[in-house]
């Protein structure tokens, strides 16, 4: 909030890339918005410009999600990556320079308001281009509107109660009228959906991209507005911001509470009939869970099978699944080669799999077993046993590798276990140019000291002793010479889904409800069929230490909370919904432990290391306000803690 111009910004190179001319940005050259409005084509760019503020959510280093909770850890000091959103899971974060700072756009963060203020200026302008037909205006403006409306979305989820800029100050505005305020939570959500449902009554914005697909995917469709729409009151709704009492005191100079200290159910009724609007009516548009594994070419099996269904369901472009598939948040080789271990002998740290981005024990715990329970609750799995050592048989052998010892905790899990992490002895299908075929010996992982997998290099290595295999596009390969850096095959990244739609809808239903109800489940067992997995209903009732655990609305809850932990596992879901169900100060409050990747025998390998104690305070549910900004402007107020 430091400056109010109407020329146009100075950081506008390099933001994006683009599919062809889409998302290119407004030029340096361009001095004046009138300039910037004069023709058509001067004026798409801008439109892209506003776009260009979107999270690059495709890249570790700029997803705040991504390595802020406990999925992912890093060797300390991390190597060949940004520190920035791994300092949060440290618990280092500060009021002097704040990390991930979205307010005013430093150390990783975008500048957001900035974004906000360039959409409000097309918003003004786009009505002053004479070239244009009204349908592409209006469509135009739907776009920036939905924008602005996820970026006041953005920083809302961050900081909590944000000023609203309905519109950008004049230059002559008095230093009074500068100093804006910070407004309540639920007035800054009531604004975001309308700004969404104007976008969404807009009859210019498209409802599918239809036949201009690659040239303009990621841009923004009706599906993707009801769908955000839906996350945002599911968010609203959640106990951080629905009578949360630690924020009871939280108000600003004239007295004006910015959090309702209230508990409304009314808050998860909306958000359960947005969810249900947005599910039907991305449902009459073709989208729906991705049975697709995509291997027409390839010889799998049943067992590949399943596991190519979750991978793909994310990285195969065009998928039925994905209703945002985010052009400015490009899964590349970044992204994949730092995710994926060496699975076959030739690579060389220059040109094959880093393996750096490194899941922790605790996210490999959190899995199912093969009956879709938890590891604790299922009577047919040794949990005591399942840090000791177990021989892979015949039947195992297109998970683990055959006649090879690794840990019991890796027998007998639930499809996405294997789809989603790579480990010591795992088998990996594909992702090498001669490990597509299941009638092969197919490539695994050796992760113990000195073997391939292992660390190569200062920094080339997991810490854990786990990979990510889940975010590997399958036609991404490695050569034979391990050369993987001119074989990524990208993929927009998937901002919104419908499993994950599916899994809101089941949570807020719930939420509405006293206990258990089959169409509460119906969504979670929707989520569950992709793999083939047993109903909640019949894993509880048939395998479980606690039959009929899901009737109470308590339990059907936690079983909700691990869906979406498994379901959407490293794609940056899970330290938003530890904060907005105000479970991080217990989840983030664990020790941190990964396998003893120093060692070279399976006994040695194979025992939990303690990496960190992660250390997760109240104040951390709210990002700071950086003290700059406190006094430039006297009438904003710190989140408390800070």
């Amino acid at each position: 909030m430091k400056k109010i111009s109407i020329l146009l910004f100075s950081a506008l190179s390099g933001i994006f890339f683009s599919c062809d001319k889409y998302l290119d940005v407004v030029p340096d050259n361009v001095a004046t918005i009138d300039y910037a409005f004069n023709l058509r084509a001067s004026a798409e760019k801008y439109l892209f410009t506003c776009y260009s503020y979107m999270p690059d959510h495709g890249h570790f280093n700029s997803n705040p999600a991504f390595m802020a909770a406990d999925e992912i850890w890093n060797a300390n000091p991390p190597a060949d990556v940004s520190s920035n959103f791994y300092n949060i899971a440290l618990g280092l974060q500060n009021v002097s320079n704040p990390f991930g700072n979205f307010w005013s756009g430093s150390r990783g963060g975008k500048p957001l308001f900035q974004g906000i203020r360039d959409c409000n200026i097309f918003l003004e302008n786009i009505d002053k281009v004479e070239e244009m037909d009204v349908w592409e205006k209006e469509r135009w403006k739907a776009e920036a509107t939905f924008l602005k409306a996820y970026y006041h979305f953005y920083l809302m989820r961050m900081y909590g109660a944000i000023p609203i800029m309905k519109e950008n100050l004049p230059i002559a505005a008095t230093p009074d009228e500068v100093q804006v305020y910070r407004q309540p939570v639920d007035t800054v959500v009531s604004y975001v959906v309308q700004l969404l449902d104007e976008a969404y009554a807009n009859p210019n914005l498209p409802e599918t991209l239809g036949g201009t697909e690659q040239s303009e995917l990621g841009r923004i469709t009706k599906p993707i507005v009801l769908a955000l729409k839906a996350k945002v009151l599911v968010t609203a709704a959640s106990p951080l911001f629905n009578g949360n009492p630690e924020y009871a005191d939280l108000k600003d100079n004239r007295g004006v509470q910015l959090f309702s200290s209230s508990y409304d159910v009314d808050k998860w009724v909306r958000a359960a009939a947005a969810c249900k609007e947005a599910i039907d009516y991305c449902h009459s548009f073709g989208y729906g869970l991705s049975l697709n594994s995509g291997l027409a070419t390839y010889t799998v099996n049943d067992t590949i099978e399943k596991e190519m269904r979750v991978r793909t369901a994310i990285t195969m472009e065009g998928t039925t699944e994905v209703i945002w598939p985010n052009t400015n948040s490009m899964a590349d080789v970044n992204m994949q080669r730092w995710s994926m271990g060496i699975i076959k002998p030739g690579a060389t740290s220059n040109s094959g799999p880093k393996g750096i981005l490194a899941p922790t024990i605790k996210m490999a715990e959190m899995f199912y077993t093969e009956h879709g329970l938890p590891i604790t609750d299922d009577k047919t799995w040794d949990y005591a046993g399942r840090y000791e050592l177990a021989t892979a048989g015949e039947e195992d052998r297109f998970y683990i590798a055959l006649d090879s010892n690794t840990v019991k905790m890796h027998f007998d899990r639930e499809p996405r276990f294997y789809a989603s992490l790579g480990f010591d002895r795992g088998i990996w299908f594909g992702n090498w140019v001669d490990n597509y075929d299941v009638t092969n010996d197919l490539g695994f992982i050796r992760g113990r000291s000195s073997e391939i997998s292992a660390r190569q290099g200062i920094s080339n290595y997991t810490i854990t002793g786990y990979w990510i295999k889940k975010l590997v596009n399958i036609e991404t390969f490695c050569a034979a010479d391990g050369n993987i850096t001119n074989n990524i095959v990208r993929y927009p990244w998937p901002e919104i889904r419908m499993s994950d739609l599916y899994l809101l809808y089941a949570e807020a239903l719930n939420e509405v409800g006293n206990g258990y109800t089959p169409e509460i489940t119906e969504y979670i067992n929707l989520v569950r069929s992709r793999t083939d997995l047993p109903t909640v209903e019949e894993a509880w009732d048939q395998y479980s230490t606690q039959p009929g655990y899901y009737n109470t609305k308590e339990n059907l809850r936690n079983i909700i909370k691990q869906e979406r932990a498994i379901e959407l596992a490293f794609e940056g879901h899970r330290f938003w919904d530890l904060l907005r169900w105000k479970d991080a100060h217990r989840a983030l409050n664990q020790p941190v432990k990964g396998w003893d990747i120093t060692q070279k025998s399976a006994n040695s390998y194979y025992r939990p290391v303690l990496l960190f104690n992660q250390h997760f305070t109240m104040k951390e549910y709210l990002w700071p306000i950086e003290i700059d900004e406190l006094q430039i402007n006297r009438n904003l107020v710190q989140n408390p803690g800070w």
